[in-house]
């Protein structure tokens, strides 16, 4: 087995949590573009699968994997007269500023990656722009060797465009990248891309969703370190023929309230996690 040498990540339901940091935000961009008025902002929410009343996205939204340039479309269609090009500029420079909720301490994460010698990239649906605000905002874009976002002029995920200009970047064969997001999206693209894959379960896609694309399905990225050990200790041993399941485990803290979401939704037997818009 080839050593893993560098590690690509998503970035929205990846490194920071959808719902706590985008729900929130969702709902008041909606408000925003119609005017206050909320029968009209459930109109555009329900063309981009975000439901204002309870304010959540829905698990084939288009926000959740899709490009700013996707979601202007469904609205622009209850927007008549608004400028593709403005409302897309308008979303990002908003997005940009959001507060951002990671799904666990980045910082020390990172440090920890880089520490073992591995080159750390972002490929993101979102724009770069914003990416890189929020990396920087969380303290942690100057541990990346790589940030692209879908106007980065490599493509959008599924496809494997920004992914092999990372591994370009850093002088990696993809054989030594493990791509690591919450949607099939990111997997879809890491495959392509002839790179190792592994799903988070702090999106809207089910474990069974992800599995049949992953080569380990981890509760989040705070796993990803032990996932390492035990691949590095595998080379010398037999190999698995099938793909790692690591069970989540329960939050050690509550970080944004987001413990007590999923705790919620594993009450009602919803074995999802959270997540939301683009990825």
């Amino acid at each position: 087995m080839t050593e893993i040498a560098g590690i690509l990540f998503d970035k929205d339901g990846t490194l920071f949590d959808f719902h706590a940091t985008w729900a929130g935000w969702a709902s008041s961009l909606l408000l925003d573009l119609a005017g206050d008025d909320a029968d009209r902002a459930t109109v555009l929410g329900r063309a981009v699968g975000y439901d204002m009343t309870t304010r959540s996205f829905a698990r084939d939204s288009v926000a959740i994997a899709g490009t700013p340039e996707d979601i202007g479309t469904a609205l622009l269609t209850h927007l008549p007269g608004a400028s593709p090009a403005g409302l897309v500029a308008r979303m990002n420079t908003l997005a940009a500023t959001a507060h951002m909720i990671p799904v666990a301490p980045l910082a020390p994460l990172m440090t920890q990656l880089r520490d073992r010698a591995l080159r750390i990239g972002l490929a993101t649906n979102d724009a770069e722009a914003a990416a890189r605000s929020h990396l920087a905002a969380a303290g942690i874009e100057a541990l990346f060797d790589f940030v692209a976002g879908y106007d980065s002029g490599f493509g959008t995920k599924p496809g494997p465009g920004m992914l092999l200009a990372y591994a370009e970047r850093c002088d990696l064969a993809p054989g030594q990248v493990v791509m690591v997001g919450d949607s099939r999206h990111d997997l879809l693209a890491g495959r392509a891309a002839g790179m190792r894959t592994v799903a988070v379960l702090t999106g809207l896609a089910l474990r069974e969703d992800l599995a049949p694309l992953a080569d380990a399905v981890l509760p989040d990225i705070a796993h990803l370190p032990a996932w390492l050990d035990r691949i590095a200790g595998a080379r010398s041993g037999p190999q698995p023929s099938a793909p790692l399941f690591v069970h989540a485990r329960a939050p050690a803290a509550d970080i944004g309230g987001t413990a007590a979401v999923r705790r919620g939704t594993e009450a009602a037997g919803d074995t999802r996690s959270r997540d939301l818009m683009p990825g």
